[in-house]
């Protein structure tokens, strides 16, 4: 237990300083969670309203014993463009559930027989590559973001102009990420897009009429099965989505490592990893109820529970409830909606390029020797395949493309090429996972 701790797991702050502290995180994970809609053509306000939930769910769950956020997830956003364009929002929602699904089973499966076989169908040479492909996979979305690309005319329009604020807010957030200290270094996208959309008002353009006609109070477009619209079942969608939850499963086990670390308390063991994943699959499958996208839980937030030293749930909860409160303000909705492209295209470049080098970073942590040839041909193929959009049909109905496509192949090829130790490197993933597992037990 860490001797300078301010508030507890479980403390309740006072009445006076739990609007401020709650309001903290709100801000951490603001910028990130309303990103993920606006790139992928969902809706802002549900996304806060599916992310507070989503938390809050999470928080039962873990029988409010794991102090963490949940928030709109990066790794799905090029699955769920490609979800939309074949189903709309509808389509989403159902590769949504059954990526919510597989986390439930996994979890189930994780309290039954151990995380270990997890690790070996995912070693990190399988996901460093996957995760590198989710990055660079949406280079071109950026690109075209920053520079005003218009699909009707399939042309850039006043490139010089866009791609000049989008290098505006792009700097802005390098400078907040590098320079700024304390809790402002926590919030680098809020930042970059607050600062970018001042240089878009100034290069005007911005209007802002819409949020002048706006209501205060609305209820947002949720996309809600049977109430709004009849599901569909595509297994194509599905095929599109579901991976990349096998994934995201690894980095949500990095996240409670480093979260136990930093609440000094070890989450993996208690409440269990088996409940912070379910945790986890609950908050997705209310995002797929909703017509949120999928949610993670956010190191933004727990960055400020590492400076703040302010551990309560009950603070954690507190934003969650700001989420969903912000999500029905028509005006906030409004003011989201006139942020121009060039500005979220100058954040995505970075946050894209984080993604993709977090993937080498898993790659170098390990220590994967690419002078092995299994290991060089595992990465290389993920990487074209993934980056490159392939795709196999199967039958009418049946597509796998690009990223699901990729994770599939690199999982078999570590299954079937020979030397299968050299996929772990040093096995770095598995002695941190094992010190977190027996941390308790040695004390």
């Amino acid at each position: 237990m860490n001797n300078d701790v301010k508030l507890d797991v479980q403390e309740k702050p006072k009445w006076n300083q739990w609007l401020i502290l709650s309001m903290q995180h709100l801000f951490a994970m603001f910028g990130a969670t309303v990103l993920v809609p606006i790139l992928t053509g969902l809706s802002p306000s549900v996304a806060l309203v599916s992310s507070g939930l989503g938390t809050l769910a999470y928080l039962v769950i873990t029988k409010g014993q794991v102090p963490a956020y949940l928030g709109s997830s990066f790794a799905f956003i090029m699955p769920v463009i490609a979800a939309m364009a074949i189903g709309g929002p509808e389509g989403v929602m159902i590769g949504t559930f059954t990526a919510g699904i597989i986390y439930g089973i996994t979890a189930i499966i994780i309290q039954r027989t151990g995380v270990n076989w997890l690790m070996n169908v995912l070693p990190p040479i399988v996901v460093g590559p996957v995760i590198i492909v989710i990055g660079l996979g949406l280079a071109g979305t950026a690109i075209d973001m920053a520079m005003n690309y218009d699909e009707a005319s399939g042309s850039y329009i006043n490139p010089a102009l866009h791609f000049s604020v989008a290098l505006a807010t792009l700097f802005i957030t390098i400078i907040a990420s590098v320079f700024f200290k304390g809790f402002l270094n926590l919030i680098p996208i809020l930042l970059g897009i607050t600062g970018g959309y001042l240089v878009a008002v100034a290069a005007g353009l911005v209007s802002f009429q819409s949020v002048l006609e706006a209501p205060w109070l609305h209820l947002p477009d949720f996309v809600i099965p049977f109430a709004t619209f009849t599901p569909q079942w595509s297994w194509t969608i599905v095929l599109i989505m579901a991976p990349i939850a096998v994934v995201t499963l690894a980095e949500h086990i990095g996240d409670q490592m480093v979260l136990s670390k930093v609440v000094g308390r070890n989450f993996i063991k208690k409440p269990g990893l088996h409940r912070s994943i379910m945790g986890d699959g609950a908050a997705t499958i209310v995002a797929s109820l909703l017509g949120g996208p999928p949610n993670t839980t956010y190191g933004e937030n727990i960055g400020v529970l590492a400076i703040t030293r302010v551990f309560s749930v009950y603070v954690i909860g507190g934003a969650a409830l700001m989420a969903i409160a912000f999500g029905f303000v028509g005006k906030v909705e409004a003011l989201i909606a006139t942020i121009p492209g060039a500005v979220m295209g100058g954040v995505s470049i970075l946050l894209f390029g984080i993604i993709a080098s977090s993937g080498l970073r898993m790659l170098i942590d390990n220590q994967i020797n690419f002078g092995i040839k299994r290991n060089l041909i595992i990465a290389s193929v993920i990487l074209v395949t993934g980056i490159g959009g392939a795709f196999i049909e199967v039958g009418d109905q049946l597509e796998i493309a690009g990223m699901a496509f990729a994770t599939f192949i690199g999982i078999l090829l570590n299954a079937v090429l020979p030397g299968k130790e050299h996929g772990f490197g040093n096995r770095a993933m598995f002695k941190s996972l094992n010190e977190a597992a027996n941390e308790d037990d040695a004390a």
